[in-house]
């Protein structure tokens, strides 16, 4: 076990230092890819697991050329990395034990955000040699130590081979930020068999050496990419022949948060970004936003949705300008399946690892695409649930003083592992 603690950190470190964002995890796939097949395991990767029309705020061609560059000169594996080119860089890797028992699927997410780690020497990261080498991109998520726990089960599954049955699938999404990604794997039907189906994370508030079986405080959830197009004019000498895309942007922005709360659930909208015009004498003609609105159930994040729409055609009909609405990430709400967390529990409570498990937080918190996931193989009469592994933090999510206790990860994977096999033995 101290060997496959210190291949956890190498792996976790080397993917701190090489940050990719969602759909260009190429250089990440590839190496997975190599590692994976090197343990025997059956691959499937990229178009074959990833559904071309469900990618929701995929990088554009140019951009994902260039990275397929970057990646080849970075360390990529020269034999995997062709199967990712294109940026649909999800891996389904199958074990089969050759005997019948069920179908188990483990979710890790592989994707970086884009954020500038901090270069102070505390920083654990900088002080070991393993920050990033990405200006502007960082695992600021735990999304490198997921992966890495991902290849730490790999390994444990297939030493003991020999003892498991029926099949185990280790599912790594890219784009998971954004809540982009898992979507275009679940409408490829890479969980239409899966009787069990367990997504991980690592933080998010719990505390080391403490576990939550069944995370289901996630709301649903749209990302929305809008734009305005007007005209164009001079502002002192011809105003009325100008249509102001700038305006319509910020009537939008006051009315968005104007938008009722729901007597159902909780509900959340929020302008990030707003980017309009080109010079203080020009009626500006474009304007952009960034959009996000979450809701307790999937019904009520609709609404708010529906009511952002209404609101920007009606900003744009009151200015003369045209608009368009992209969805460029979703997630829906969920609710773990307790008698698969109670298998996790159990297993969390049973390690000398951990201090505390809790079999389910309900506590209202951010969004998850795992969420299709959960619901894909719910709906097929599967269990579905999302744990998360407590560990000491350096700073909150997506934070540029982002780290985590590498004690954490064996722990982890050792929970995994075990509940495959209280799995199989059901």
């Amino acid at each position: 076990m101290n060997n496959l603690q210190e291949k956890l950190v190498d792996w976790r470190r080397d993917f701190h230092q090489y940050p990719e964002t969602g759909f260009l995890e190429m250089r990440t796939a590839s190496i997975v890819a190599s590692i994976l097949d090197g343990l025997g395991y059956h691959l499937q990767m990229g178009k074959e697991v990833m559904s071309e029309q469900d990618c929701m705020g995929k990088p554009s061609e140019e951009e994902t050329r260039s990275h397929y560059e970057w990646a080849k000169e970075n360390g990529a594996n020269s034999e995997f990395l062709p199967h990712f080119s294109e940026g649909y860089t999800g891996i389904v890797a199958t074990l089969d034990s050759g005997k019948e028992g069920p179908v188990i699927a483990y979710r890790v997410d592989m994707d970086a955000l884009d954020i500038l780690e901090s270069d102070a020497q505390e920083h654990f990261p900088q002080k070991e040699g393993f920050a990033s080498k990405i200006t502007g991109k960082m695992h600021a998520c735990g999304h490198d130590s997921h992966t890495a726990m991902g290849l730490g089960l790999a390994t444990l599954l297939a030493e003991n081979k020999a003892e498991l049955k029926g099949k185990v699938k280790l599912i790594f999404q890219p784009a998971e930020e954004g809540t982009r990604g898992a979507k275009s794997m679940v409408a490829a039907n890479v969980v239409n068999d899966v009787n069990y189906f367990i997504a991980i994370h690592i933080g998010v508030g719990v505390p080391h050496k403490q576990f939550v079986a069944a995370n289901s405080g996630f709301l649903a959830t749209s990302k929305l990419d809008i734009s305005f197009r007007g005209t164009a004019s001079h502002a002192g000498g011809k105003p009325e022949e100008g249509s102001n895309a700038l305006s319509a942007a910020a009537t939008s922005v006051l009315s968005l948060h104007g938008i009722p709360r729901h007597s159902h659930g909780a509900t959340r909208v929020n302008v990030g970004q707003l980017e309009a015009g080109s010079g203080r004498n020009i009626i500006a003609d474009r304007a952009k936003m960034k959009v996000e609105t979450r809701g307790e159930t999937s019904s009520i994040n609709d609404f708010v949705k529906d009511q952002v729409e209404s609101i920007i055609s009606g900003a744009a009909t009151m200015y003369q300008v045209d608009y368009n609405i992209e969805t460029v990430g979703e997630g829906l709400s969920c609710k773990c399946s307790l008698d698969l967390a109670e298998v996790l529990h159990q297993c969390a409570t049973s390690s000398s690892e951990f201090e505390k498990s809790v079999l389910e937080d309900n506590t209202p918190a951010g969004s998850e695409d795992a969420t299709y996931f959960m619901e894909a193989v719910q709906k097929n009469g599967g269990q579905a649930t999302y744990c998360v592994f407590g560990t000491e933090l350096a700073a909150g999510h997506h934070n540029e003083r982002f780290d985590i206790n590498e004690e954490s990860l064996l722990p982890a994977v050792k929970v995994l592992y075990d509940t495959a096999q209280k799995l199989m033995e059901k």
